[in-house]
C-alpha cells in the first residue's frame, strides 16, 4: 500500500499563506499543515483551523528567521555553540503556545530543517516524547529520476544521508514515529501540476510525507521576508489540479493525515 500525507509548512506565516493552505485542503489533495507559533498570522491560522477540523495540524518549530532569532542556519549554529540560544526552552515555548490555543498537534517539523543539527534534534525528540506528539519529519528525499537530477542536488542528498542514521537513532530511542519516505525538499518552489503528478506516480511503497508551501501571493506575502512568494501560488495550483487528483486515483495512492497513520500502522 502507498500512503501519502501532503503537508504544508508555514501555517501562520501570513494571512494569504493561511488562506492558500486551507484552499489546498478544501479543494485539493492537502491533508495536513504545520503551524508557526512565531508567525505574524498565528491567530488567523488558529481561527481557520477551528473552521476546518479535517485539516490535520502539527507544529512548525522555528529557530531561524523569527522575531529575535538568528537570520540563517549558519548564525544559529554559532549562537547555539556560544550558548546564546536555549533550544529546548524556545521550542517548548512554541509548542505550549499552540497547545494553549486549543490546537491538538499530531506531528512536528522544523523551519529550514534545523532538527538536522544535533542539539535541535535532541530537543525535538525530547518534546515529542514528553508531549506524545509522536510523528517527526525525516527530511530526506527518496530518489526520483536520479540520472536527471542536478549534480549539486545529488551531492547534497549524499551529505544528508550522513546524518540520517543519527537522526533515526535519536528519534527511535524517544519513541518517535517517522514516515518511511519523504519528498519535496528539492521540489520546493519548483513544481507545477505535471511535476507533482509525476512524483505521485513514482511514489515507493509505504508511507510518504510530501512537503509543500502553497499560498496566495498578495501584498502581505510580497512584503514578508521569504524567498517563496509567487511560487506558493504555483504550488497551490498544482495541489488543486484535476490531473494531480487523477494521478492519485489512477496510482492507487491513499491520501492520509497523521491522525490516521498510527491507526493504519496498528491495523
Amino acid at each position: 500500500m502507498r500512503q501519502l500525507a501532503v503537508n504544508a509548512d508555514d501555517f501562520g506565516f501570513t494571512r494569504d499563506v493561511n488562506d492558500g493552505i486551507v484552499r489546498a485542503h478544501r479543494e485539493g489533495i492537502l491533508t495536513a499543515t504545520t503551524l508557526m507559533a512565531t508567525g505574524a498570522a498565528f491567530d488567523h491560522a488558529v481561527a481557520l483551523a477551528r473552521e476546518t477540523p479535517a485539516l490535520d495540524i502539527g507544529c512548525h518549530l522555528v529557530l531561524v528567521g523569527g522575531p529575535g532569532m538568528p537570520a540563517t542556519v549558519a548564525e544559529l549554529v554559532r549562537a547555539v555553540a556560544l550558548g546564546r540560544v536555549r533550544v529546548y526552552e524556545e521550542l517548548w515555548r512554541q509548542v505550549k503556545r499552540i497547545l494553549a490555543a486549543g490546537v491538538a498537534p499530531t506531528h512536528l517539523d522544523t523551519h529550514k530543517h534545523t532538527h538536522l543539527l544535533p542539539p535541535v534534534l535532541d530537543a525535538v525528540a525530547r518534546i515529542s516524547e514528553e508531549t506524545g506528539i509522536r510523528w517527526v519529519r525525516r527530511p530526506f528525499d527518496f530518489p526520483l529520476n536520479a540520472g536527471g537530477t542536478p549534480l549539486a542536488e545529488r551531492l547534497a542528498n549524499r551529505a544528508f544521508r550522513m546524518v540520517r542514521g543519527r537522526l533515526t537513532r535519536v528519534l527511535e530511542k524517544r519513541g518517535c514515529l517517522m514516515t518511511e519516505n519523504f519528498a519535496g525538499l528539492w521540489l520546493t518552489g519548483r513544481f507545477g501540476p505535471a511535476e507533482l503528478a509525476e512524483l505521485i506516480r513514482a511514489l515507493p511503497e509505504g508511507t510518504t510525507e510530501f512537503m509543500c508551501h502553497p499560498g496566495i501571493c498578495t501584498e502581505e506575502l510580497r512584503a514578508a521576508r521569504t524567498r517563496l512568494k509567487e511560487s506558493r501560488e504555483r504550488e497551490l495550483e498544482a495541489l488543486v489540479a484535476p490531473e494531480v487528483r487523477k494521478a492519485v486515483e489512477e496510482s492507487g495512492v491513499a491520501l492520509v493525515n497523521y491522525r490516521e497513520l498510527p491507526r493504519a500502522e496498528a491495523g
